[in-house]
């Protein structure tokens, strides 16, 4: 077992257990029956403990190999949040994921590179571990810690995947019901390709701002500026600056977004690059409906924009084709539908793939999945992705089973 906690993180928890008890040392209080009890006890006493199981079958059929994979994984996880003290509480959350049978797939760890990539390395990882402290509308986190912000397009948890992404991080949110501030310092990514390896962290300095403000009821404006600078993986360092509008004009919503990237700290390739968003969707009885198109665009092909702290696998198809955007850069422009029947769950999705410069056709890709909650403790997922490649990638299909138990 390794919980893989690098030097950063140490430090990171090493403050945030000091300054809880801290906290701890210097609280005391009156319980109902007006005998004293220890803040300790308190926190104890008004936890709150979680386990989840998430079992997943992937099967990739991908040309180019000879064989397929057949990846079936389970992912355990135990979470404990504290009672509050003085405005202080804490979480701690281990994940462990395992091989289920054969590993027949490529984890990115195991070096079963005959297979497809199923990026669901097996290991123990202490997941979050923070401090937290919360009055009125300020809350202050620091230590391991979930950072979803807006769609998880720019950044996010990758919870798709069995191994979350989590930040080692000292993160200030301000809310109000006019707007909120939100702003995080992050020294360590804990990637989904970890515990372990090479691939597993995203070491530096990076500062995440994103601030939003309530223009009407049912529509707001985004404001943010990522400036993201690693030491382990330069040529993903930049600065990313933009805006995004959410307005519902029922029954249509829209969300819209621009931003401008460009290279930072050691990053050894300079360009500029931009960033579009237009997407509208409704509902007309019991079906929904989407419509869109996003542009990840490039500078004459010298470096395309780019999102490595995404949650990657909401956009651009099932498949995660797009996981690294092509130097020419990536327009995709999709439809889907959904409805449901019977507390089952169905969407479908097509998606044009062409690249921002010089509109070359990449591929297209249709992608369906079914969804079924059966009572608070049980979920279960089917899927399916179909991409078929132009002149980018490969002709690859996907299907996944997924089945959740919480308690």
């Amino acid at each position: 077992m390794s919980s893989n906690i690098p030097n950063s993180a140490k430090k990171v928890c090493a403050i945030a257990a000091g300054t809880l008890f801290s906290v701890l040392a210097s609280s005391s209080f009156a319980t109902e029956k007006g005998t004293e009890a220890s803040a300790l006890s308190k926190l104890v006493q008004d936890s709150k403990t979680q386990i989840n199981f998430r079992y997943r079958y992937e099967g990739v059929d991908q040309t180019g190999f000879g064989e397929d994979a057949n990846a079936n994984t389970l992912r355990s996880r135990l979470s404990w949040t504290s009672g509050s003290v003085n405005n202080f509480s804490a979480k701690l959350e281990f994940d462990d994921v395992r091989a289920i049978g054969n590993d027949n797939f490529n984890s990115t760890a195991n070096g079963n590179a005959r297979y497809p990539v199923v990026a669901d390395p097996e290991g123990t990882e202490l997941n979050q571990a923070f401090i937290k402290y919360k009055n009125g509308g300020l809350t202050a986190t620091l230590g391991r810690q979930r950072i979803n912000l807006d769609d998880q397009r720019f950044v996010g948890g990758v919870g798709w995947r069995q191994n979350e992404q989590t930040y080692d991080a000292l993160r200030f949110n301000y809310k109000t019901s006019v707007y909120s501030l939100d702003y995080s310092y992050v020294d360590n990514v804990n990637r989904i390709f970890g515990p372990n390896g090479s691939k597993a962290n995203l070491k530096g300095d990076s500062h995440l701002i994103n601030a939003r403000l309530n223009l009407a009821e049912g529509h707001s404006l985004s404001a943010f500026n990522y400036l993201l600078d690693f030491n382990t993986a330069a040529a993903a360092s930049s600065n990313t600056m933009g805006l995004r509008y959410v307005g519902q004009y029922k029954p249509l919503k829209i969300v819209a977004s621009y931003a401008r990237q460009s290279d930072a700290g050691d990053n050894p390739v300079h360009y500029d690059a931009d960033y579009w968003l237009l997407d509208l969707s409704g509902k007309i009885s019991s079906f929904s409906w989407r419509l869109g198109q996003e542009t990840l665009g490039s500078d004459d092909g010298a470096k395309a924009f780019n999102t490595p702290l995404a949650t990657l696998h909401k956009f651009q198809g099932f498949s995660d084709k797009f996981l690294g955007t092509p130097a020419n850069g990536i327009e995709d422009r999709y439809i889907g539908f959904g409805t449901k029947i019977s507390g089952l769950a169905l969407k479908l999705s097509y998606h044009d793939f062409i690249s921002a410069e010089g509109n070359n056709d990449l591929g297209t890709e249709w992608n369906a999945s079914a969804a079924f909650t059966l009572n608070k403790n049980f979920k279960a997922l089917l899927k399916y992705a179909d991409y078929r490649a132009d002149q980018y990638a490969s002709d690859t299909q996907k299907i996944w089973l997924q089945l959740v138990y919480s308690l």
